[in-house]
């Protein structure tokens, strides 16, 4: 995952889809891309400023500018090295904007040194400098060569600090920075010693469920609860849990996924201790859901997760194989309360009948496939019960 947005030139804070686009007035461009690079190598500042800012436009929306600015990676973070303040944010935003979708200039940007000023601008009180900077991070460590290389910087310490005091955008881009440097094993251990999890459930919890944001925090979440330091983290923050299961009920497919596999992976590891944090938090209702609507991991997953908080003595190889029916009574008998009781219970009438539906539509369209020529005297309804 990088940068979910584009820097346009109108605003410094603002940020616009990083969709691959077309030049409207091609046969300009090289012209324009020449004259940018002039600009960028002239002894000026004023005119590398310029230069700067108009290979921020030129790169918005253009694959094929990006590629042909590739040349422009060097002199840009000398500035953000050796130039006066006012020209660190332009020369940070054309670079980002170089490093949308384009795996080369990612490396060649980091290679070329820019880490150390963009990790020393995640410190800085100007709030847009230190939104770029996130930004940058986050579309740089998109790139599995850079991941080890940013973390060994010292980044993640700083953006669980932003996670922490940042602005709402800067919060959003350092927890999607955060799970691009999560999927680089090493790093995990690191992101574990700084404690992001109160953090990223705060965010949770501001963010609307069903935004590309939850989806990542739920995302981090599911993989720091492998770790015992993780599972703690989160069952002692407060709404920690309920924070998961509320994703689970409104998230995204995909937040959904992540959601339900981080409570299956507390629960695996430890029933007797995390079966009652999760279903205090209502987590029954969602779960049904799951086993219908969800995705093809998630319904999978959900199953397994009721199996598990299920109330049983017996291993399950001395029982009788459970319907999902008997295994959610089951738990629905043992929960507290009526409202959640009952809503539990419309849940699996709702849920039955939907299958009984989808069960019904496919029984339908195998008989409208069949012909008498294909049949034995039994018929169509045999041939389907057969399967």
């Amino acid at each position: 995952m990088e940068s979910p947005h584009s820097l346009s030139p109108s605003s410094s804070s603002s940020y616009s889809s990083d969709g691959v686009g077309f030049e409207t007035e091609e046969p300009r461009t090289p012209l324009a891309v020449r004259r940018a690079l002039q600009l960028l190598s002239s002894g000026d500042p004023d005119l590398r400023l310029q230069a700067a800012r108009d290979i921020r436009r030129l790169t918005k929306t253009s694959h094929r500018c990006r590629r042909q600015l590739a040349e422009a990676v060097g002199p840009l973070v000398s500035m953000l090295r050796v130039d006066s303040p006012e020209s660190h944010e332009p020369a940070l935003l054309a670079l980002l904007n170089l490093a949308v979708k384009d795996e080369k200039n990612k490396i060649s940007i980091v290679e070329a040194g820019a880490l150390e000023p963009i990790i020393s601008f995640l410190k800085s009180q100007h709030q847009n400098l230190q939104e770029s900077a996130t930004a940058s991070l986050l579309t740089l460590s998109a790139s599995s060569t850079n991941k080890p290389i940013i973390s060994a910087c010292g980044a993640i310490p700083l953006l669980v600090e932003i996670l922490r005091d940042g602005s709402p955008q800067a919060k959003a881009d350092a927890v999607m920075a955060l799970s691009n440097l999560s999927t680089y094993p090493n790093n995990l251990g690191i992101i574990l010693e700084t404690n992001p999890i109160p953090f990223i459930v705060d965010l949770i919890k501001t963010c609307k469920k069903s935004s590309k944001t939850a989806e990542k925090c739920c995302a981090l979440i599911e993989s720091l609860v492998e770790y015992d330091e993780g599972r703690t983290a989160l069952t002692s923050e407060e709404g920690g849990v309920l924070a998961v299961v509320e994703v689970l009920e409104s998230g995204t497919l995909q937040s959904r996924e992540h959601a339900v596999g981080a409570l299956l992976t507390m629960c695996q590891s430890d029933r007797c201790k995390y079966r009652e944090p999760i279903l205090r938090e209502g987590v029954i209702p969602g779960l049904l859901e799951l086993t219908v609507q969800g995705t093809p991991k998630s319904q999978t997953k959900a199953r397994t997760l009721l199996q598990l908080l299920r109330e049983s003595p017996y291993p399950r190889s001395e029982i009788q194989p459970d319907t999902l029916e008997n295994i959610v009574c089951n738990i629905i008998s043992q929960i507290d309360g009526d409202d959640q009781s009952g809503k539990a219970k419309k849940m699996l009438a709702e849920m039955v009948q939907v299958s009984m539906e989808q069960s019904l539509r496919h029984l339908q369209q195998r008989a409208l496939v069949c012909t008498p020529s294909d049949l034995p005297i039994a018929g169509c309804a045999s041939e389907v019960s057969s399967k």
